[in-house]
């Protein structure tokens, strides 16, 4: 998936930490809600400005991070 026009890093905002489209909300927080057994819908229904294909890009954010981390280490 491409997560370019999703995923955005801007210095001043959150610590320049990766957000959901310029929202305050970061891929570090969607993480977290899965991670800690939220569901898709519930995470959309806490975030009415969320849509379905943010998750899936801040999931596809998160596992070029993990290849590109696992590239570096060898």
């Amino acid at each position: 998936m491409d997560y370019g026009d999703i995923i955005t890093i801007e210095p001043g905002k959150r610590s320049g930490k990766p957000c959901i489209r310029g929202m305050r909300i970061t891929v570090y927080d969607i993480l977290e809600y899965l991670a800690g057994g939220m569901t898709e819908a519930e995470i959309l229904e806490d975030f009415s400005e969320l849509t379905s294909r943010d998750i899936r890009a801040c999931l596809s954010f998160a596992a070029d991070r993990e290849k590109k981390l696992f590239v570096v280490a060898l």
